[in-house]
């Protein structure tokens, strides 16, 4: 008697998990998305930002700084910040510069990042898919575009 109920439990368990929806996450389509999104979003704020072809980021050069920083070789990099959504909430902000290594940030600060050398500044309008993606961050959503102020201050 007892295994039959175990038995039945059991059937009962696959029935419902082999019946339940699975989610499953479309990247292309959340590409397509966010592109929207940041058209509206950058036409609403005349913002003159320049779409980078291979990764969807747009990006505006406000300041293009100097020196002959090699990104490939991975360099320690400081800078400030200040990472917003894009209803202008800001989720986080430098009060200091932070160290890191170029390879060690979101891919969209990579792709922001080569176009600028130190003493440059440039903001940043970065697809999820080039941010937190799916899984969002502490804070950020999961699938949300963000919009990044960057000043790099040095390289070494």
């Amino acid at each position: 008697m007892l295994k039959t109920r175990v038995l039945a439990v059991l059937l009962a368990g696959i029935f419902f998990v082999s019946c339940a929806k699975k989610e499953t996450f479309d990247a292309d389509a959340q590409a397509r998305a966010d592109e929207q999104i940041i058209k509206d979003f950058i036409a609403k704020n005349n913002i003159p930002a320049v779409r980078d072809p291979s990764s969807g980021v747009y990006y505006q050069i406000v300041t293009p700084g100097t020196g002959n920083v090699t990104y490939s070789n991975n360099p320690e990099l400081f800078a400030n910040y200040t990472g917003r959504l894009l209803d202008g909430t800001v989720f986080q902000k430098s009060t200091e510069p932070i160290k890191f290594r170029y390879s060690g940030v979101i891919l969209g600060w990579q792709v922001g990042l080569a176009k600028i050398q130190p003493g440059g500044r440039i903001r940043l309008i970065i697809p999820s898919g080039y941010a937190y993606g799916s899984s969002g961050y502490g804070n950020i959503p999961p699938n949300t575009v963000l919009d990044f102020d960057v000043d790099l201050i040095k390289a070494q």
